[in-house]
């Protein structure tokens, strides 16, 4: 499939069971019991991604597994790769999947930005959007504000989880002592902080184009 779909349409596709959703990408989490069967499949992706000139993905290798990151169109692809870990004998771990942003409530966000850009070394998206060219560190935005919160937290974190590990994620924080804060944007995310106050989304890409 080609051009942009929606997270509704590739997850309605065959074949991608392995694969959720998390704002604009697709990731898999497959566990490994060694580093030479994870390097084995990131060299089976490889291959994959270079038989369909595909170079617009992510892989993160470490001994425990792999995790493997796509844009939506690439169902084609995203199928192949599951393919390919079973013949190693993986299976994927949805509930592995996560991507965390930290976002920082500002007045003049034109203003400020700069600032974080420098300070993290990242590089910027659209007017409101910092990432890390390297891929190691979490994503920071910027949400606007109409008014100064000095006694309020003006920095959380978003955690995009998989749609269908959402409710779970939610139960372990509040179980761990935390609170429910707003759940009126359900189920694209809920607001929830810990025992101070702190607070945190839990994201879903349901309800998002």
């Amino acid at each position: 499939m080609t051009g942009q779909i929606t997270a509704a349409q590739f997850h309605a596709a065959d074949g991608v069971e392995d694969w959720r959703c998390l704002y604009h990408l697709v990731s898999a989490y497959f566990p490994t019991d060694s580093l030479s069967t994870a390097v084995a499949l990131v060299d089976e992706v490889g291959r994959l991604a270079d038989e369909a000139q595909q170079q617009h993905l992510i892989v993160d290798l470490r001994g425990t597994g792999v995790t493997v990151s796509l844009t939506r169109r690439d169902i084609a692809l995203a199928r192949r790769i599951s393919a390919a870990a079973k013949e190693l004998g993986l299976s994927a771990d949805p509930t592995a999947v996560q991507l965390i942003n930290v976002t920082l409530d500002a007045l003049a966000g034109a203003d400020v930005l700069p600032f974080w850009q420098a300070l993290l070394g990242y590089r910027q998206i659209g007017d409101d959007y910092l990432f890390d060219p390297s891929r190691r560190g979490p994503g920071f935005g910027l949400q606007p504000s109409d008014e100064a919160r000095p006694q309020r937290n003006r920095m959380h974190l978003d955690i995009a989880v998989p749609h269908d590990q959402a409710e779970a994620r939610i139960a372990a924080a509040l179980a761990a002592g935390g609170h429910l804060v707003s759940d009126a944007h359900a189920p694209m995310w809920w607001v929830l902080a810990d025992a101070e106050g702190n607070e945190a989304c839990v994201a879903t890409w349901v309800g998002r184009a």
